[in-house]
């Protein structure tokens, strides 16, 4: 009878743990159909559908044009594009253009996540969540820019199909930069930008500089564009950009308007909204002077937060627009000078609490203290100047603070770096590498009268080209090549040389951590414990990795007691 009873306890509890099973498994299967239901996403109609059957015509080897539109590759590397027309016709025409750039842009962002992300399985689940997370993007995007998106989207690779539409891809991937910031809040995006007029410039001209500190992996920056773009509606602008992006990053308008962003401390948002590289878009087509710049911020919901640098040549100044998902500021300082790295300042979000974490656990202060320090010694500002002080890598008083650290203006990571004349419509674009190669420049007067070009010809300004950073053929370099090879090989689960690595770059403390996490790894407890000691001696960028090394100290030393 016992016998009979333990059986029938048996029964019943397997019959529970199929029904819990049952339902478990019903509600993955029902929340991957919602999932995927929310994160369809509708393809927009074109405005003019014969747009997607012109083709592009080779010119000459590199050089195509498309009607009045046309693409080539500088000399210096850069790419150079400009495109006209309707919304649709843009992103065909961009597209149809750019289409090995836009499929090698993706091939690369897809290669970088594989990297990032090991597991297939954990990768799998992402694509739900960020589907999830994005299901109502196409709702906060205007129609124009949707049209714009889905008319690039026709050139990119069918082999990503898995992952969603090409339509659906693309248009996730201008919220790539959002997402990143807001769930990993790393040291993925920590730019530095500035400006000086009036008595701090040496004509009085308006000069604004800036470093696009946004690393994800070497290949991502390697195929910059230098668009020039002349919509059928706004006005015309030029942008620092990649295949496959409409969004802005830095730009400047034809009416010398100048706008560049730098990310701020964020909460992790719950959904989307409308990506910060189109709301800077639509500044730079749209607005022609600071009100009608902040005019357009207010109007736009963002998930993440972010400073909008705004140069005006109207206006004659520059202010900083700080917005976040429930606020917006003006930071107007009221001088001849203005300094943005990754905090805000006005008197509206100064004191909020993720504001002032930034402050306290970032390596913003320190980076603003230094280019205070750097104007402050300046002199009137010039476009050499403002070149040499993007590309200076030193901390406060001069110090060697090792080669790549995040409180280092030149953190050498930068996608590019680019300087503004508003009043001139003149901009100097970085070539590779980072900010330390030539600055190509271009008067956007002259570029936009090259409408309907047909021969391939160079269309920068030769004469206002800033050198190359004598940097480079330095020992110092060639010691920080060796840097980043070595690092590389960490990463890819080599060995390596651990003496060799901090020889390389000795004075820069994550060369210590680097080091002591993969001695760690090989259980040479002493080595390691020595290595994180001297890290904690170095100029470290974040409280984060100071505590990391703090930690690691306190594990050796107790696991070598045992």
């Amino acid at each position: 009878m016992e016998k009979i009873k333990k059986i029938t306890a048996r029964k019943r509890l397997v019959k529970r743990l199929l029904y819990v099973i049952g339902i478990f498994l019903l509600l993955i299967i029902t929340g991957i159909i919602y999932v995927v239901s929310v994160s369809s996403i509708q393809s927009p109609a074109l405005q003019k559908e014969n747009s997607l059957h012109l083709q592009r015509k080779e010119v000459s080897p590199g050089f195509y044009t498309l009607q009045n539109n046309w693409f080539r590759k500088s000399k210096s590397g850069l790419y150079e594009l400009y495109v006209e027309g309707n919304p649709s016709e843009r992103g065909v025409f961009n597209g149809k253009l750019t289409k090995e750039l836009v499929v090698r842009q993706e091939d690369h962002f897809s290669e970088q996540i594989s990297k990032m992300i090991p597991s297939d399985s954990y990768r799998n689940f992402l694509k739900y969540f960020i589907g999830w997370f994005n299901r109502d993007l196409d709702k906060n995007v205007t129609k124009e820019y949707k049209q714009e998106i889905y008319g690039i989207s026709q050139s990119a690779s069918d082999k990503y199909q898995y992952l969603g539409s090409n339509y659906q891809r693309i248009l996730n991937y201008h919220a790539a930069h959002d997402i990143g910031h807001a769930l990993q809040n790393l040291a993925l995006v920590g730019c530095t930008s500035f400006g000086t007029w009036d008595a701090k410039s040496k004509d009085s001209t308006m000069i604004i500089g800036r470093n696009f500190d946004f690393y994800v992996g070497d290949k991502f920056a390697e195929d910059k564009i230098v668009e020039f773009q002349n919509p059928s509606e706004g006005y015309k602008f030029m942008t620092i950009t990649w295949g496959g992006f409409i969004g802005a990053v830095s730009g400047m308008n034809e009416k010398g308007l100048a706008v560049t962003i730098n990310a701020a401390k964020t909460k992790i948002p719950y959904g989307s909204a409308t990506p910060v590289s189109l709301v800077t878009r639509e500044i730079l087509q749209y607005a022609k002077n600071i009100a009608e710049a902040i005019a357009i911020a207010k109007s736009r919901k963002m998930f993440v937060s972010e400073s909008f640098l705004v140069a005006s040549a109207a206006d004659h100044k520059a202010v900083v627009i700080e917005k976040t998902p429930d606020d917006l500021d003006v930071y107007d300082p009221q001088k001849d000078f203005i300094v943005c790295t990754n905090h805000f300042q006005g008197k509206g979000l100064v004191n909020s609490k993720e504001n002032i974490q930034q402050l306290n656990e970032s390596a913003s202060a320190y980076r603003y203290q230094r280019m205070m320090e750097l104007l402050n010694t300046n002199g009137e500002n010039t476009v050499q100047k403002t070149i040499a002080i993007l590309r200076d890598q030193r901390g406060l008083k001069n110090a060697d603070i090792g080669m790549g650290n995040e409180k280092a203006i030149n953190q050498f990571i930068a996608h590019h770096s680019v300087v503004f004349e508003p009043q001139k419509l003149l901009v100097w674009v970085s070539t590779a590498p980072w900010q330390l190669g030539e600055y190509i420049a271009y008067d956007l007067n002259k570029v936009f009268a090259l409408r309907g070009m047909q021969q391939d010809r160079e269309i920068s300004e030769a004469s206002l080209t800033i050198p190359a950073d004598s940097f480079l053929t330095t020992p110092a370099y060639k010691n920080f090549q060796q840097f980043r090879s070595i690092k590389q090989r960490i990463a890819d689960g080599g060995e390596v040389n651990a003496d060799s690595l901090v020889a390389s770059n000795p004075n820069y403390y994550n060369s210590y951590i680097l080091a002591g996490d993969y001695l760690y790894k090989k259980k040479q407890l002493q080595k390691a414990l020595a290595m994180y000691k001297m890290a904690l001696t170095k100029e470290i960028a974040t409280v984060k990795e100071q505590q990391h090394a703090s930690d690691q100290v306190r594990i050796c030393s107790n696991k070598l007691i045992k």
